[in-house]
């Protein structure tokens, strides 16, 4: 039997494992805020048909990918955090930024974290965290929205217009988010604007109470960013003036020192 020439470029589908594009869209449907499921959820979330479900799930649980709860709803397991931390580990950005970011922490004293635009999300891929910080739950591969965020608003700024209100136009704003967040989308476009003015983006007290930070871009080969560093503190340690001040440019100098190691690369 002939192998496929490398260089062939295949028709959409032609080599596509039907059971394997299940399980992975099952695995899928965990996130931040949906931690566990029970069969019918997943049936009812993905169209699978409960005996196929039930043997995704069984096989998945068997291979240490899910485990059953008690009330029979099935969760995460150890070897999809194995897998998401190799992949963050392995990530080439991750390994170029590592170090400049240690020593940012290390000289500020404060939290840092690198992050990159999925959707309406930031998705942490870095973070050396403080003893004192508020935000204790989030951790590398957490999300938060990033209307809220200093390095989501940052990197939604520099967008084009026509993907950024694809990503926001239907946007619900959270209730539950921090007093001085953005309540609508006017709001956040009036901020965005700003940012991409100044070139950094501020969050004061938007994601949560007591939280502030200030993030800056980091580029590659292109105009638009790849990703954004921030350092995150406390309202008790830093005012305002504080994160556009020492710190801010503290920031800008490790986003420099990233940004030439990843042109080098």
């Amino acid at each position: 039997m002939k192998a496929p020439e490398a260089d062939a470029k295949p028709h959409a589908g032609r080599y596509r494992i039907e059971a394997l594009a299940k399980g992975l869209e099952v695995l899928k449907l965990f996130d931040e805020t949906t931690t566990s499921l029970k069969l019918r959820d997943i049936c009812d979330r993905t169209g699978i048909p409960m005996p196929t479900a039930f043997r995704i799930a069984a096989t998945l649980e068997e291979s240490g990918y899910l485990e059953r709860l008690t009330d029979g709803a099935f969760r995460p397991a150890i070897a999809v955090l194995t897998l998401g931390s190799a992949a963050l580990r392995g990530s080439s950005l991750v390994q170029i930024s590592e170090q400049p970011l240690r020593h940012l922490s290390e000289t500020t004293g404060e939290t840092v974290n690198l992050g990159v635009l999925r959707g309406h999300e930031v998705l942490y891929l870095v973070r050396l965290r403080n003893t004192d910080l508020v935000t204790a739950n989030v951790q590398v591969g957490s999300t938060l929205p990033a209307p809220y965020t200093s390095m989501g608003k940052l990197l939604l700024a520099y967008l084009p217009a026509d993907e950024l209100h694809a990503i926001l136009d239907r946007y619900e704003f959270r209730r539950d988010a921090g007093p001085n967040a953005a309540n609508d989308l006017d709001d956040l476009l009036a901020r965005l604007d700003r940012i991409r003015q100044q070139g950094f983006a501020l969050q004061d007290e938007e994601v949560a109470p007591g939280l502030r930070s200030v993030s800056v871009p980091v580029f590659a080969r292109g105009e638009q960013p790849v990703a954004a560093v921030n350092i995150a503190a406390s309202t008790t340690r830093h005012s305002i003036d504080d994160l556009r001040g020492a710190i801010l440019a503290h920031l800008q100098h490790t986003a420099d020192d990233i940004s030439a190691r990843l042109r080098a690369g």
